[in-house]
């Protein structure tokens, strides 16, 4: 049995070597082109893809894959420990030469995250986390906020959604902070710079599993809006809606959407 150190370790080496591989990419004339949905993708997402796959697959062939960039392989459904990745999370940023984007790795091991990884590479920002051992910035520890009012704060979030005529109460004065990136959202959840995540709409695994770990260990509450805790590696291997922030600013939003009835999600992983 491998330990977890060791995978730790493995983690982490290889998001650093993906984060210099973006960064080739990054401000250059790098070929693009749409996915089916409508979303981009890029040479740069699918060389990240590439080197983490070979990397971290290499290492740990008995581990699972499940990653924005990769066909989704059912056999991960039989495997104890996966590695949930997306390559570039904040695509759009990243070809508009913004630096809100991030590799964002976890090892999810019985549907939890154990183990993650997030890398801003253009900011410099290396945030990472074990579970049960709290979460680190660049090397140094990081908490949530202890925010518990909603006037004022800042909110990582999409700013329409707070002025949808369908509010039973209208939202107070915030400050919406937005960012193409949902990982990094819940990192700067993680490190206080924000004091919550809120998203209504489906998310992937891909899209959070690493940044709720980190959020968890710094602190701070990371369930979807009706309170339920988020499981990973699932047939259908998404989530219809997020809540990320400090115990108590988690209970504030919670008593606001906590009741909202949201669509179906979609059947299963692409």
């Amino acid at each position: 049995m491998t330990d977890r150190a060791d995978d730790h370790a493995l983690l982490v080496a290889a998001v650093r070597e993906a984060g210099a591989i973006a960064l080739q990419h990054y401000r250059t004339d790098v070929r693009t082109w749409q996915k089916e949905g409508g979303t981009p993708v890029s040479d740069a997402d699918i060389a990240v893809n590439q080197h983490l796959h070979r990397r971290l697959g290499a290492a740990r062939p008995d581990y699972g894959w499940l990653s924005e960039e990769t066909e989704d392989d059912p056999s991960r459904l039989t495997r104890r420990r996966v590695w949930v990745v997306d390559p570039i999370d904040g695509t759009k940023a990243f070809l508009a030469g913004t630096p809100h984007f991030c590799q964002s790795v976890a090892l999810v091991e019985d549907g939890l995250p154990v183990l993650a990884a997030l890398f801003n590479p253009a900011a410099e920002e290396f945030y990472e986390a074990a579970a049960g051992q709290g979460a680190l910035l660049n090397d140094s520890p990081i908490r949530v906020s202890d925010r518990s009012e909603l006037e004022g704060c800042r909110i990582a979030a999409f700013e329409p959604m707070f002025r949808h005529p369908a509010w039973r109460e209208s939202w107070p004065p915030m400050n919406v902070v937005q960012r193409d990136s949902v990982a990094y959202r819940f990192a700067l959840v993680a490190s206080g710079e924000v004091d919550a995540a809120l998203g209504l709409n489906s998310k992937n695994d891909w899209d959070l599993a690493a940044a709720d770990l980190i959020v968890r260990e710094a602190g701070g509450r990371v369930t979807s809006h009706d309170g339920q805790p988020l499981t990973y590696n699932t047939e259908r291997a998404s989530h219809r809606s997020f809540i990320a922030a400090g115990p108590a600013m988690h209970d504030v939003l919670f008593k606001r959407v906590g009741e909202i009835k949201l669509r179906p999600q979609p059947a299963k992983a692409g």
